[in-house]
């Protein structure tokens, strides 16, 4: 996910494609972007059928990491920082990421060769992470690999200038156990979204931002705008590998209120707007109309299914049609020849 001075976006530019996602766009634009799509790296994204959460994960994630050998080289010998989604603890509700599949990716990365594998997160919602862990299982799961876990929300933190700063902050402060990792691994859950659209891999990473610093629910970065803060954590950190927890997924109201569809996948890969746009294809949505993906295309990210190398299952055979919210009904119109120009 690099990036560099001649593909930036202006944050006036960045607005603009943002507000394009459902209105209209300058020739200009359409160029940019249509050069955009055809400069977008080739990358590989894997994705796995797991019909419940009893199916052999740590193989699969561990057969699904020799798919992507940079993430794989990053992981042998180095501090590997799994980053789960634990918001609430709600019994009804899929919210987080399954306690088995954190557990399976711990025992993955440690037989690939990892010299130390963490799990982290700074929850936005829930303060008190030693009963969200209790709660959700997760921290029984932990006890069991005895594998350490790190609340990012009360973690040293350090400032970081943001390469890109969309959010106009100029620098946001992380902490210190995910700027000492090797590789940074998001696991998400396959979720809608009521203010992103889709909450995948990119989105997960906002549990990096420490609340220590920003308070809870990290307002600031509902403030400085959801989409920009979403770029500007991914440039900043690089997370270098995502796996999203898909064998249960949310539609409808989420992150929180919605409800479960049982997709039955694992989707892999080191690319993480190409690993969310498959996702979001998987769910039945076009990512060419989410905002922040759109935006990562200049910071090293694919969305072009021509430019991304599909393992295991295709995308039209895990297909589900999740539901959305009103107000993200666009994300269900298919894109046409006008879009494909645009990149939307």
């Amino acid at each position: 996910m690099s990036s560099g001075s001649d593909a930036r976006l202006s944050r006036r530019r960045f607005l603009g494609l943002a507000a394009a996602t459902a209105g209209g766009i300058g020739a200009a634009a359409l160029i940019e972007h249509w050069l955009m799509r055809n400069r977008q790296p080739a990358t590989g994204v894997t994705i796995r059928r797991a019909a419940s959460y009893s199916a052999p994960l740590e193989r699969l994630i561990r057969e699904g990491l020799q798919n992507h050998p940079r993430a794989l080289e990053r992981a042998r010998g180095g501090r590997v920082l799994l980053k789960p989604n634990l918001i609430e603890y709600n019994d009804a509700r899929r919210v987080n990421t399954h306690p088995s599949v954190v557990q399976a990716a711990v025992d993955a990365f440690r037989a690939v060769g990892a010299r130390e594998v963490i799990v982290a997160e700074g929850p936005g919602h829930q303060r008190d992470t030693e009963l969200l862990l209790d709660e959700s299982g997760l921290g029984e799961a932990l006890r069991s690999e005895k594998a350490k876990f790190v609340d990012l929300n009360l973690d040293s933190i350090h400032p970081v200038a943001l390469p890109s700063n969309y959010t106009r902050l100029g620098r946001m402060f992380f902490p210190a156990t995910a700027l000492g990792a090797d590789l940074i691994v998001s696991l998400p859950k396959l979720k809608t979204h009521h203010w992103a659209g889709v909450t995948l891999s990119l989105k997960n990473m906002f549990g990096v931002v420490p609340g220590v610093k920003y308070g809870w629910p990290k307002n600031v970065l509902h403030w400085r705008g959801i989409h920009e803060s979403i770029v500007d954590i991914a440039v900043a950190l690089k997370p270098g590998f995502a796996i999203v927890d898909g064998i249960e997924g949310m539609e409808g109201d989420g992150p929180l209120f919605g409800e479960t569809v049982n997709a039955g996948v694992l989707i892999m890969g080191e690319n993480l707007t190409a690993v969310d746009a498959t996702a979001t294809r998987v769910m039945g949505l076009s990512p060419e109309r989410v905002a922040y993906l759109n935006v990562m295309l200049a910071h090293g990210g694919t969305m072009n299914e021509g430019r991304i190398r599909q393992f295991g299952e295709t995308v039209a055979s895990v297909r589900r049609e999740f539901r959305v919210l009103e107000q993200f009904a666009f994300l269900k119109q298919p894109p046409g020849w006008r879009d494909f120009v645009r990149g939307l």
